[in-house]
């Protein structure tokens, strides 16, 4: 990591680990700094103090709080050997940090033990006096001004400060491109940025952690440190932050710098600094606007009078009952008062929205990096079918995971597409599925094309991240298939994922990231150019064989960017059930705007729930300003519970959770890389996992095995549910998934730990107490859960009688065809699962064709869908199967199939009907 380092440094995966993370990093330093600071009150070594407080006083400098005068009297302290000071000092500030109290109160910025008496020129009387909690932030100040003026320069700034303010911020001052690259990565508090010329490039700190990232950035000499470039490289790590400059030069010609579009503001010298306040203000409350939610609050505080279908409006209904005013003392006055089934008198319409839903819209759209968002209060099921019937007409072919939500199937049904299906690559041993391999999506366009089908394949319908956290290459995937077809539609099904557009890290995985990316490299010079080097390369006609192996380059001139991201903002984001948004990148969206409108009137309930409205709209708010944080956190979360499951002894006896290696085959991992926990791991080359391997793996998504311990993961869920209230959502035949958001606090780690650590315990005592024949049944029931586990199905085809013209060349089949064959009763019969006269038809005919959808779950995706021919091995499974609940299917009757002589039927005329007839010529 560099031979420069201090010897007293902290290991290098755990400086790795915190500028990773962060938030709980830099609070485990603080408490580190405290223990050590007792042990040397009590006689201990001071050298080890020293160590800890030199270690943690390079990245305090890029935080706000405790600042430059509270870090100098730690050193101060330290070095007049005050160990009674030096600890009372370093609690105090701990605590401040930890409660966040520093954020209100005028004391915690004292040096002064309890703040009384007089108040240092750092804050003035202002801060905290104002009678209302007034959110707090930091702004980071780029400078070229000598590190001993800044004192006195982050004093100027406090002078600024006035009572009216919505908001108050503290500065923070560097001096140099790296420190504020470092600044803007560690610090989650900073919300605007503003950039003065003059600065340096290097760091005054040891980073070589950082060093290799700005050297791999082509940062590499002074010439690089220009205002400019540092407000680009801002922009793209967190685009959520407001960027202001101040140039002594020529601001006209600089302001119309299409380069530029990324600062705000524009400023000359320092000639207006209340300006500039007034702006960073400003920008703030743009974010903080939240146009419905606003709205919604001042209506409940209207005398309205309700004369419209919806009783509990103004909550008289409720508070006036004797019998269910216990639900109004539940939910409170506000949730009634806020209700209504009007969209006019100051409120929308979700259905016509042209006031603050339409504002509302606007803002996600921006906090998306998307051209328009529309909120969905039916949930991303509703979202998914929406494009779906918006974008497909019957006829068209869509390339499908079949592993994919059952939304997107029932929207092929609605739609009359027909889905060409393709497989994820299988996870047999844990009963799940991964994602879908680039080769067999290429295979799939490239055989459309082959057979003249490539004009009907409309979309490629895809999820990412998965269930269990796999995560596609988006830009590539888009990329090569853009190559093959520059029209395509992509609909990226990100319910899991609406995080990731908060974080640098994961952002270029998503649908909307990737899709920025490409747009901005259609408009890079250097593009057509690498086209038609690869061009040169290929020949004329280079064979499917040659196309599959090469990473292919689209033509950016033919390219039509159409991309559609819908998100389960209620999974990731502060929304309540049901929230979903779905995000529209799409240069034909004009093409398809009215029926995208008609797809919303099919599904959008003409009464939808304010308070669902209103939460999409603040959680949009709080990943704006305080996203970066949370999500940083999260993902420290899962780091954390993943280090301790794996490495402790008693634990790792009968739970393990999967790193990377296990859940991404090698061959889909080109950069090598292992996992998140793996010696030798370090950020830098996990930024090249995340840009170059095929698949990555979510940190957040941990599959839990607990299969090693005896349970199936039904019945451990179940366990974690009602003995210990401990709620997990997705269950496969041998494990749980554990998933961290930006809910999790690191108590939560600690309650799942000790719960898996009682249970761990006691399988330990029941196999040492139980004898030879415990162990023999433990072993054999592991056995059964790991290792006798049922083949995944692969999709098979569809019958002839779905499949048109398509006959045998391609995939693809008529689903809406097979679905409304069931509503023929007559022409479906059941046979029972372990009938023989399934075993006798799968061997002699006439084929089983499934009248349905058969969805197990877990695994949770459809291993049966309408007009698909069953095959052996999804009779297999499903005999296996050994779960509680298996949606289409019962029991009692059987599998419903398609019988022969209805398949005979389905595409011919009907009797009396006409013949069409053939278009003249």
């Amino acid at each position: 990591m560099g031979k420069d380092m201090p010897k007293d440094a902290k290991p290098a995966q755990q400086r790795i680990d915190q500028f990773f993370s962060g938030p709980g990093g830099r609070a485990d330093n603080w408490r580190d700094l405290v223990e050590a600071a007792k042990a040397w009150s009590r006689g201990g070594d001071r050298a080890k103090y020293d160590a800890a407080l030199a270690d943690l006083s390079v990245t305090e400098e890029f935080h706000g709080y405790p600042g430059l005068q509270l870090m100098a009297a730690l050193r101060e302290a330290a070095a007049a050997g005050d160990a009674a000071t030096s600890l009372a000092l370093a609690t105090r500030i701990t605590v401040a940090l930890t409660t966040r109290s520093f954020r209100q109160h005028a004391s915690d910025w004292s040096t002064k033990e309890e703040g009384n008496g007089d108040v240092p020129e750092l804050v003035p009387p202002t801060f905290g006096a104002h009678t209302t909690r007034r959110p707090y932030f930091e702004t980071l100040i780029v400078t070229g001004v000598a590190p001993g003026q800044w004192p006195a320069l982050a004093a100027e700034w406090r002078k600024l400060r006035r009572p009216v303010d919505a908001f108050i911020y503290e500065p923070v001052i560097v001096g140099s491109l790296e420190d504020a690259f470092c600044a803007t990565m560690l610090n989650p508090n900073i919300a605007a940025v503003i950039i003065n010329e003059g600065f340096g490039l290097r760091s005054r700190h040891n980073a070589p952690v950082l060093r290799s990232i700005t050297a791999s950035a082509g940062l590499n000499d002074e010439s690089d440190a220009s205002a400019l470039r540092l407000a680009q490289i801002i922009k793209r790590v967190r685009p959520e932050l407001d960027l202001y400059m101040i140039s002594n030069r020529d601001v006209e010609e600089l302001a119309g710098n299409p380069e530029a579009s990324v600062v705000r503001r524009i400023f000359y010298s320092v000639e207006e600094l209340l300006e500039l306040h007034l702006s960073i203000l400003e920008g703030i409350q743009d974010r903080y606007d939240t146009p419905f939610f606003d709205n919604l609050k001042k209506y409940a505080q209207r005398p309205i009078g309700t004369f419209h279908a919806l009783p509990i409006a103004r909550g008289k209904s409720i508070f006036k009952s004797d019998w269910i005013r216990d639900m109004g003392e539940f939910y409170g006055a506000n949730l009634f008062l806020a209700e209504s089934s009007a969209t006019t008198g100051g409120l929308d319409s979700m259905l016509e929205p042209t006031g603050t839903i339409k504002k509302a819209q606007e803002k996600a759209a921006r906090a998306l990096g998307a051209d328009r968002v529309f909120f969905v209060t039916n949930g991303t099921s509703t979202s998914n079918k929406m494009a779906v019937q918006a974008l497909l007409a019957p006829g068209d072919i869509a390339i499908v995971d079949r592993n994919c939500h059952k939304s997107h199937h029932y929207g092929m049904v609605l739609a009359g597409a027909q889905p060409l299906y393709v497989e994820a690559f299988p996870m047999t041993e844990y009963s799940m599925y991964g994602a879908v391999p680039l080769k067999t999506i290429k295979q799939a366009l490239l055989g459309a094309k082959a057979d003249g089908r490539l004009d009907r394949v409309k979309m490629l319908d895809l999820t990412n991240c998965t269930f269990d956290g796999h995560i596609y290459n988006t830009r590539r995937v888009m990329e090569e298939c853009l190559a093959i077809k520059p029209d395509l539609i992509f609909l990226w099904d990100e319910a899991w994922f609406g995080f990731a557009r908060f974080s640098p890290f994961l952002r270029r995985r998503t649908a909307m990231g990737a899709a920025n990316e490409i747009e901005a490299w259609m408009h890079d010079s250097k593009s057509i150019a690498a086209y038609e080097k690869q061009q040169a390369e290929l020949g004329k006609n280079p064979s499917n064989e040659v196309l599959l192996k090469t990473r292919l380059i689209p033509d950016p001139r033919q390219i039509r960017l159409r991309v559609y991201q819908t998100n389960s903002t209620h999974k990731s984001m502060s929304a309540i059930r049901q929230g979903s948004m779905l995000s529209v990148k799409d240069v034909e969206f004009h093409t398809v705007e009215q029926q995208f409108k008609e797809a919303v009137f099919t599904h959008a309930s003409t009464s939808p729930n304010q308070q669902l409205i209103a939460s999409l709209d603040i959680s949009r708010r709080q990943m704006e300003l305080e996203g970066y944080g949370l999500v940083a956190n999260a993902m420290e979360i899962a780091l954390a519970i993943r280090h301790a499951v794996n490495n402790n002894p008693l634990l790792s006896k009968y739970f393990r959770i999967l790193g990377a290696d296990v859940m991404v085959p090698a061959q889909y991992r080109q950069s090598g890389f292992t996992d998140y926990l793996a010696p030798g791991v370090n950020w830098a080359n996990m930024l090249k996992s995340l840009d170059e391997d095929e698949f990555c793996l979510d940190p957040t998504r941990m599959t839990l095995v607990c299969g090693m311990a005896g349970y199936d993961g039904t019945q451990f869920k179940g366990i974690l549910a009602n003995e210990y209230n401990i709620q997990v959502n997705k269950t496969s035949r041998n494990s749980v998934l554990v998933q961290s958001n930006i809910n999790n606090t690191r108590s939560d780690v600690a309650h799942l730990i000790r719960v898996l650590a009682e249970i761990a315990g006691e399988v330990d005592r029941g196999l040492a107490q139980g004898g030879a024949n415990a162990k023999k049944t433990f072993e054999a029931r592991v056995k059964s859960l790991m290792t006798d586990v049922p083949d995944l199905p692969n999709f098979s085809h569809f019958h002839p009688s779905f499949r048109g013209d398509a006959g045998t060349k391609t995939n693809e089949g008529d689903i809406r065809s097979g679905f409304y064959a069931a509503y023929n009763v007559a022409g479906c019969e059941h046979i029972r699962l372990n009938d023989p006269e399934i075993d006798r038809r799968l061997k002699a005919g006439p084929e089983l064709v499934s009248a349905n959808f058969v969805i197990p779950y877990p695994p949770g995706f459809p291993i049966m869908v309408p007009g698909q021919v069953i095959t052996q091995e999804t009779i297999d499974f499903m005999r296996k199967l050994d779960v509680k609940e298996i949606h289409g299917y019962d029991a009692k009757e059987g599998l419903k199939l398609v019988r022969a002589e209805a398949l005979a039927k389905i595409g011919r005329p009907k009797p009396g009907a006409q013949p069409k007839l053939k278009a003249a010529s």
